[in-house]
This record gives structure tokens, C-alpha cells and sequence, in this order.
């Protein structure tokens, strides 16, 4: 995206949002309002892309605005039959690192943003997700469908959850597990009202832009005639 396109103009949303019924912007309004960076989710060399997807999808549901992919075997393309557009709606950063640690890639750029971060595993020394407090920024790192999270992920992590379990089987599937995993943060996390939880009014901007773009059908033609219109003015 160009720097053109990052910066927020007021006039260009206005005039994009004419296309746009009432009801698309309160739902947009409704979902900016609770949307956050304060949970985020990491995935770890997904094998079946549709589980993958399954997972942007329940972080979309909710209110999780990124998603990280690290890449090392598998390369992750999203499936829009599972995601069902909530692909649209999210920011997904990938990490593949030809020749270099694309675990130490997503984790620097996470930690740089403030995360700790938890790798999700049956471990005996990891805790429960009962005893997982969302006081501070939290990055949830689930593994693929065979080994789970990687023995490297685990020894950078700042530590490992699980969820406690009754039966024989001691994993989920993983959007499952991920659903789980969120539901109880937010709901936790909803209770202790927790300062600067949801997006600053310069992120939503810059969300609402986006998302306007994503549903007024050819936007990039519309925009080249708002800034034509716009020199016209001057």
C-alpha cells in the first residue's frame, strides 16, 4: 500500500461512504468499538490451510484485529470458503525467512510491540489458561496439527498454557482450541476493564478507511475521481 493510501483523509471517507448503506456503517461502527490489539494469535507452520482459516475466522469473531503466521516448511494461503471473508476484515502479517528464523522474526516484531508471549501446550510446566491473567498484552502461539508447537518455540516463549482437559485426548483441534483460549481471555479481560484495551481513534481511522475500501466496488476508481475533483478545488 502506498503512503498515499495510509494516510487518513476525512473527505476521501466521506465521499467513498456515500456508496455504503446506513446499516454497513453501523455494523463497521459496532465492530471498530470492540475491536483490539491487546490479545493477538501466532501460528506456527499450519499444515491444512483450512484450519488455518478456521482460526482467522474466530479472531475476527473475536475482535482480534492481527493474526501472525510463521512460516517455516508450510507456506499459509487463506481458504474463503472457511474464513467466510473474515480474511477481509483482519490484518494478517506473515514470517518466512529464507536462510534466517522466522521465529525470531515474529517474535521480535511482537515483543517490540509490547507482547508477552505464551505457547499453547499439554507441557507439565506449562499453567492453566485458568491461571492466565490478561493485564498485559498477550500473544498466543498454537503449533500445527501433528507436533504442536515447536521444542524452539517453546524455549523463547515467556511461557506456556493449557487448557485442562478430562478425557483421554489431550489436544483440541485448533480453532477450537483458539476459540476456547479467547473466550476466556476476553471475558476475563471484560471484567477488569483494562485501559487502552481497544483501538486508538488514529487505528480505527485507519481500519475504517480500509475496511471502506474493501466494500465500495471498484474504490480505486472512485478515488482516482475524488482526487481529481479534489486539484480541481484547489
Amino acid at each position: 500500500m502506498s503512503e498515499e493510501q495510509n494516510t487518513f483523509d476525512p473527505g476521501l471517507l466521506d465521499y467513498l461512504g456515500q456508496y455504503i448503506t446506513k446499516h454497513k456503517k453501523a455494523v463497521i461502527e459496532r465492530v471498530l468499538a470492540k475491536r483490539t490489539r491487546h490479545f493477538t494469535v501466532v501460528l506456527e507452520d499450519i499444515f491444512k490451510p483450512h484450519n488455518a482459516s478456521a482460526v482467522i475466522r474466530t479472531c475476527d469473531c473475536f475482535g482480534l484485529q492481527d493474526i501472525h503466521v510463521i512460516e517455516k516448511t508450510d507456506q499459509y494461503k487463506v481458504n474463503p470458503f472457511v474464513t467466510r471473508g473474515a480474511s477481509q476484515w483482519v490484518d494478517l502479517h506473515k514470517y518466512y525467512q529464507v536462510g534466517g528464523n522466522s521465529v525470531d522474526a515474529c517474535f521480535y516484531s511482537l515483543r517490540k510491540k509490547g507482547y508477552k508471549i505464551y505457547g499453547t501446550s499439554p507441557s507439565a510446566d506449562s499453567i492453566s489458561l485458568y491461571d492466565l491473567r490478561p493485564d498485559h498484552k498477550l500473544a498466543l502461539v498454537f503449533g500445527n496439527e501433528h507436533e504442536g508447537i515447536s521444542e524452539e518455540v517453546k524455549s523463547k516463549s515467556d511461557g506456556l498454557v493449557h487448557v485442562p482437559m478430562q478425557g483421554f485426548t489431550d489436544s483440541f483441534n485448533i480453532s477450537v482450541a483458539a476459540s476456547i483460549f479467547l473466550f476466556d481471555l476476553v471475558r476475563k479481560a471484560e471484567k477488569l476493564d483494562i485501559e487502552n484495551f481497544h483501538l486508538s481513534d488514529p487505528e480505527k481511522n485507519e481500519l475504517r478507511m480500509k475496511w471502506y475500501r474493501a466494500i465500495v466496488k471498484n474504490s480505486d476508481i472512485h478515488e482516482k475521481v475524488y482526487r481529481k475533483n479534489f486539484e480541481n478545488k484547489i
